[in-house]
């Protein structure tokens, strides 16, 4: 969703430096884990005592940050062309957060969204992408992970997934995967045979 569909860098990282302030990091701090769950972020910098206290500080914080959240290019009218039963997004974010970014961005989420929430471990663990592919009924190997972050593509990989990257939140020769592409400018989804074929449109 992040990087991918949606373009939050700047509210993410205000957060995140809002957040190592308030905890005394000083203006130093500088958010890099994209793709990354947070409570795994906030695990590996407090206390193992204050990870729920911190975790739960800098998700209301970041629920709080919506200023410059928007599509990005090309990802509603991907959205639009692929049918709601076949895709799904996967995040890292909370299912509350995920709600509010893409409401921000003017983006509807589809019957199927896979938050931290409904797993025990994020990305670049593979479980968020099998239970996704578990509740649109196909199995991983039908299914094509779109991400923008070295740890997103890893889950899919794991999982069996074929991987297209989008360059953006890190350039395209650190994105490991099948296709890379520059953004999602000009692709839609075209009904094949019993599945789809993202192709540029005319």
């Amino acid at each position: 969703m992040d990087g991918t569909l949606i373009d939050s860098t700047g509210a993410v990282e205000r957060g995140w430096a809002r957040w190592a302030r308030e905890l005394g990091f000083g203006d130093t701090y500088r958010h890099t884990d994209h793709g990354k769950p947070a409570r795994d972020i906030v695990a590996s910098m407090v206390a193992p005592d204050q990870v729920e206290e911190c975790l739960a500080r800098v998700i209301d914080i970041e629920t709080q940050e919506t200023d410059g959240i928007r599509a990005l290019e090309g990802a509603a009218d991907l959205l639009a062309s692929v049918p709601p039963a076949r895709c799904a997004i996967v995040t890292s974010c909370t299912s509350g957060l995920a709600q509010v970014r893409l409401r921000a961005a003017g983006l509807a989420a589809p019957p199927v969204l896979v938050s931290f929430d409904d797993i025990e471990n994020g990305k670049p663990h593979p479980e968020g992408y099998l239970l996704a592919a578990r509740r649109l009924g196909v199995s991983p190997e039908r299914c094509l992970v779109v991400e923008d972050t070295p740890a997103g593509l890893a889950a899919g990989r794991a999982a069996g997934c074929a991987t297209l990257a989008v360059a953006g939140t890190f350039p395209a020769a650190e994105l490991d995967a099948d296709a890379v592409l520059e953004g999602l400018g000009g692709l839609k989804a075209v009904e094949t045979d019993g599945g789809l074929r993202l192709e540029a449109a005319s």
